[in-house]
């Protein structure tokens, strides 16, 4: 059974924090005790959570960061270590969306999402990778239901996070040793804007019920404490996992008839367009 982790004083550096799920993280981590180093592309959004994370007692620094550029995110991460003295948490939560059918997308887009979503976590895990093997830590990875499942309108978002279960399941066999824990969370639909900002975006959004990003960063939070390999907060998550393997016809057939509605899929004997 793995040892509960604690977080009091606890270096954490989050990616993507300044919004949505990645707020929703560093409030929690802070809540905890932990010290945050909060990592975003928007340089200025970050700071503005950590004036607000210090003014609440927290200790909180942030860093402007491109994680899809390798020696941007290397500094960042180098700059991240320095200030919080090393890492025992990395947080690997930022990402981007594509909501298009492949018909109507582009290789580019694609390569876009590749970029941020897998590309990036692995730019800053390899960055903080030596810290973590010094302080036994952990790397938590924020995937998504899209991670293990089909979902209509996302070929590339879906194919950036299969990617990542690839990539850290293998890792963690690679630090089974060192006492480096992974931790993959595949959330469902979260409250975040993502789907609205998904690139190639054009088509309405029917993704349904969506989840509050602060209910389910505190189910990611402790089950990375409890050292969980996997993470499915909610039930649609949990259902996702199950009916996915078990009959997979099935879920696609529900999958599709909860968001297939946002597209002009293509039928037996059409052309499309």
């Amino acid at each position: 059974m793995a040892v509960r982790r604690e977080l009091e004083k606890r270096g954490v550096v989050i990616t993507g924090a300044a919004g949505g799920l990645g707020t929703a993280l560093a409030e929690r981590y802070a809540a905890a005790g932990a010290r945050l180093a909060l990592l975003d592309l928007d340089g200025a959004r970050a700071e503005a959570l950590a004036a607000r994370l210090r003014s609440q007692g927290a200790a909180a620094e942030a860093f402007g960061c491109d994680i899809a550029d390798e020696a941007d995110c290397t500094t960042a991460i180098a700059a991240a270590q320095a200030a919080l003295g090393g890492i025992d948490v990395l947080v690997n939560n930022a990402g981007i969306s594509a909501r298009v059918l492949l018909r109507d997308s582009t290789p580019a887009v694609a390569r876009r999402v590749m970029a941020v979503n897998y590309f990036g976590a692995l730019h800053a895990t390899q960055a903080a990778l030596p810290s973590l093997v010094e302080r036994r830590g952990q790397i938590v990875v924020i995937s998504s239901v899209a991670g293990f499942s089909p979902l209509v309108g996302r070929t590339a978002y879906a194919a950036s996070k299969h990617a990542l279960h690839g990539f850290f399941d293998s890792l963690r066999a690679e630090l089974r040793g060192a006492g480096v824990a992974v931790t993959i969370a595949c959330p469902s639909f979260i409250a975040t804007g993502i789907a609205k900002a998904a690139q190639g975006a054009t088509q309405r959004v029917t993704g349904g019920d969506e989840a509050a990003p602060d209910a389910i960063a505190a189910r990611i939070v402790d089950a990375a404490l409890r050292g969980e390999r996997l993470c499915l907060p909610g039930r649609t998550a949990r259902l996702g996992w199950w009916v996915s393997r078990v009959a997979p016809a099935l879920y696609e057939r529900l999958m599709l008839e909860r968001v297939g509605g946002e597209f002009e899929l293509i039928q037996a004997g059409s052309e499309g367009r």
